[in-house]
């Protein structure tokens, strides 16, 4: 279970992406119904640091949390901050002990710095991606992607997309629903798949002969256990299927298939975790059709089965 934070504040930290860490994990909302956190922010020393934005950030305290914490975290800062030794050293320590590792942006070269890069796959902000590989050789850089998960080491891109991380953690710790519910109070899209691209590089302008795809999105979303082509789709949306396509992904960075997949392993979750359908009815339910596909689709985006999701779920619950 994920029940303690540690953040570590550097010396000219980015205020937006501290902010995203306390906003997920160190605002109390145990009344509502919502998980809680002991919740840290941790500086080299205890003492305060200058953030970015020119104000000073007095933490709760020195390093000790970062030892039992189950997330170490890790925000952005300003290129070219020197990393203390003893932060290094923290955050091996963590790592050795099987502690959840996030880094949101400029954060993943803190992690690189301490040798939690090396032979693993991870991102940051599209800027930084071509310094980081060159810094870190033996980590393997997807330039693209919203966020990236390698086992219990998560790194993100900037800004918004640390957002999209903290969720996807969420999500995992505990369940679909919380974290659409947390989603929804932060006022943010529920989840946005980590392999999504970070920004589209020519976005279609919106015009009055070509209005927004929400309305198509909103039907999807509620026949996700239709068969449906891109064909019927653009026919929905009044549009030949070529300029669906392209627009398609000029408001949401994927394909069309991609999307529908993505919505349908998530829908899949959730009944996975609430209900006592089989796999098989789980999969008619989503749109998958059969088992196999749903165990091909689930596993290829969750890195796990169906069945043993579940069965990992319910106890992580009960436990």
């Amino acid at each position: 279970m994920l029940r303690s934070v540690a953040v570590i504040a550097l010396d000219e930290v980015a205020a937006f992406e501290l902010g995203v860490l306390a906003e997920v994990f160190g605002t109390d909302r145990t009344v509502d119904g919502f998980p809680g956190y002991r919740f840290d922010v941790c500086t080299a020393d205890g003492g305060p640091v200058r953030s970015r934005s020119g104000f000073l950030l007095t933490p709760t305290a020195d390093l000790t949390p970062v030892d039992e914490a189950d997330l170490v975290a890790v925000p952005a800062h300003a290129e070219g901050t020197p990393v203390p030794e003893p932060v290094l050293v923290a955050l091996r320590r963590a790592a050795d002990r099987g502690a959840w590792l996030l880094s949101v942006c400029a954060g993943a070269f803190v992690l690189g710095e301490a040798g939690l890069l090396d032979g693993r796959d991870c991102t940051t902000h599209w800027r930084h991606v071509d310094e980081l590989q060159q810094r870190f050789p033996a980590a393997r850089v997807r330039c693209n992607s919203l966020y990236v998960q390698d086992g219990r080491l998560l790194t993100s891109a900037g800004t918004a997309a640390g957002i999209d991380a903290c969720l996807h953690l969420v999500r995992q710790a505990h369940g679909s629903a919380v974290a659409t519910r947390l989603a929804r109070r932060m006022v943010v899209p529920p989840h946005r798949d980590g392999g999504q691209a970070q920004y589209v590089e020519a976005p279609i302008p919106r015009a009055p002969e070509a209005p927004t795809l929400e309305p198509v999105l909103e039907w999807l979303m509620g026949h996700l256990d239709r068969a449906v082509t891109v064909d019927e789709l653009a026919a929905r949306a009044e549009m030949a299927p070529r300029t669906f396509a392209r627009r398609f992904r000029a408001e949401t960075g994927t394909t069309p298939h991609d999307w529908l997949t993505n919505q349908r392993v998530l829908l899949a979750r959730r009944l996975l975790e609430d209900t006592r359908l089989s796999v098989e009815s789980v999969a008619d339910q989503v749109g998958f059709g059969d088992a196999a596909a749903l165990r091909h689709h689930f596993t290829r985006r969750v890195g796990t089965t169906p069945h043993a999701y579940r069965t990992t779920f319910r106890e992580r619950t009960d436990a």
